[in-house]
């Protein structure tokens, strides 16, 4: 199994148990010091009801951008990707496109990673 798959199931792992959705398909690059990750099939039918209203569009990009990156803030959540790539997490940037279902999270680490 590749590191981007690895990488992927650690990912897909954390947003299942947190989220109640892991994305449908999942694609990784590694450049320098970042983890770039696209995301499709992100949506729980829930929010893809609540997305028709302009509040529930709302609702939906705070949970899926914001509380995404306070997800990252608990070092318990990040000590497989870090010991996965050999570096620490430092920032972790993310947007969600709700209308194609496609997500993108930069994830920063403190040194070039070695994959």
């Amino acid at each position: 199994m590749n590191i981007e798959h690895q990488f992927n199931m650690i990912i897909r792992e954390i947003r299942k148990k947190h989220v109640g959705n892991g994305p449908r398909e999942m694609t990784t690059k590694f450049t320098g010091c970042w983890a770039i990750t696209e995301m499709k099939g992100n949506l729980t039918n829930v929010e893809k009801f609540m997305i028709e209203s302009t509040k529930g569009y709302q609702v939906v990009h705070e949970a899926r951008t914001t509380l995404i990156k306070q997800l990252y803030s608990d070092t318990e959540k990040v000590e497989k990707l870090e010991g996965l790539v050999g570096a620490q997490l430092i920032n972790i940037f993310t947007d969600i496109d709700l209308e194609k279902d496609i997500a993108m999270t930069i994830y920063v680490f403190d040194k070039p990673l070695q994959v």
